[in-house]
């Protein structure tokens, strides 16, 4: 059955709200930890993951930084306006260039109250020495471009962000954020501004735990994706069909692409830290397969559509050739890493090329994660999720985890 036709009501199950953690633990690592392999379940703790990862393994994290997404601004009345800035605008080569200016910048938002901000309004922010000022453009595809400006040119919009932002908690995690919140919705890993949401399978990892894990020979290799809103978006409609999937942007070094090539040509296994992880591991093969097909990858376009991989029938492609093409795409180019978006949707019907393995969170009902970890072990979905919910494991982005080993 193509994706498109899948009933999302078929993913649908019973999520109690004492389920859904709150907060994290005090411990990241001491979050438990569901390991699925060939079907059968053990109940672990992330500090015992080195035992149940397979020998040689390659994690690949998400090194994404969440950023202070969430701005409250004030009307020249009084009232209040949430903003939730989700992307830069297309003017912008990429989210790091977009982070970086100063002065002003084009930003794609979210508006909490937008009927009542009337047109030609400039509302305000004021943070201490800080003040901040936004302007409606133009309404795209149901999110607002917004000019947002401020007072001190010498700051750029991520260093904005920090000041006057808050952290954007995700909206089933229903309370205000804390000062606590700044350090545990952040992964250790973070290092590139840009995400709305943290990658929360990254979440349960400690320095101390990556040194464990280093030390009986499971390494780590980066990648950046940055996680968009749309990560939290329920499919309303029936059918796959009728859902849009967001596209997010992704970079790629070539120190990772080699060190990938080096895993797969040694048959080693690469397991991804995350659904982000797993989703940018993923497009690099259909990039590389359209690359080796004659398709142009431009910069800043969607490189991987939403339906690309089902719509190839019988792909007979190496993932050793994929990247191989890629690292010639960069050597045409003269470029050090990949920098594109992707719109790739994993659900069941795929077939994985990239990984062996995952490391995640437990998710929504109806959402494209629970189809994404269906597509990877099957109709054990519910299985494993019956297994969480039965002994007490906590859900969603400050809850435990599992690793999953079709």
């Amino acid at each position: 059955m193509h994706p498109k036709n899948i009933q999302i009501e078929d993913y649908n199950y019973a999520l109690p709200d004492e389920k859904i953690a709150l907060f994290p633990l005090r411990e990241r690592d001491a979050a438990r930890l569901l390991v699925y392999k060939s079907g059968t379940i053990q109940d672990r703790t992330f500090k015992e993951i080195g035992a149940a990862l397979p020998a040689e393994s390659l994690l690949v994290y998400n090194q994404t930084k969440v950023v202070h997404a969430r701005l409250y601004f004030k009307k020249p009345t009084g009232g209040k306006v949430e903003v939730f800035c989700l992307e830069p605008d297309s003017r912008y080569a990429d989210v790091p260039t977009a982070m970086a200016m100063r002065g002003e910048v084009y930003w794609r938002c979210m508006i909490g109250g937008a009927s009542k901000w009337k047109q030609g309004q400039v509302l305000i922010l004021e943070r201490q020495n800080l003040e901040v000022y936004a302007e409606r453009v133009a309404n795209v595809d149901g999110t607002w471009l917004l000019r947002l400006f401020w007072n001190d040119a010498t700051l750029s919009f991520a260093e904005v962000l920090e000041r006057a932002g808050n952290v954007p908690l995700p909206p089933y995690i229903n309370r205000e954020a804390t000062a606590d919140d700044e350090a545990s919705y952040q992964s250790v890993f973070a290092r590139e501004s840009g995400s709305v949401a943290a990658p929360t399978a990254s979440l349960h990892f400690t320095e101390g735990l990556l040194a464990r894990l280093k030390e009986s020979g499971i390494h780590t290799q980066s990648l950046t994706l940055h996680v968009g809103a749309g990560t939290f978006k329920p499919v309303s409609a029936e059918t796959m069909e009728g859902h849009d999937m967001h596209a997010e942007w992704m970079e790629v070094s070539r120190t990772t692409l080699n060190r990938l090539l080096e895993k797969l040509s040694a048959s080693k296994p690469i397991i991804a830290l995350g659904t982000t992880s797993c989703r940018s591991l993923e497009s690099l093969f259909w990039i590389g397969w359209q690359l080796l097909n004659g398709i142009a990858i431009e910069d800043g376009s969607i490189a991987v559509s939403q339906w690309l991989p089902y719509e190839q029938g019988e792909v007979d492609l190496k993932p050793i050739d994929a990247l191989e093409a890629i690292l010639a795409h960069l050597d045409q180019k003269n470029a050090q890493k990949l920098v594109l978006r992707t719109q790739i949707i994993i659900a069941p019907g795929y077939q994985f090329r990239m990984i062996n393995g995952l490391i995640t969170n437990f998710h929504q009902p109806k959402s494209t994660l629970l189809l994404l970890v269906s597509a990877l072990v099957g109709e054990g979905w519910r299985k494993i999720y019956d297994h969480a919910l039965r002994n007490d494991y906590r859900f969603l982005s400050y809850g435990d985890g599992s690793l999953l080993l079709p």
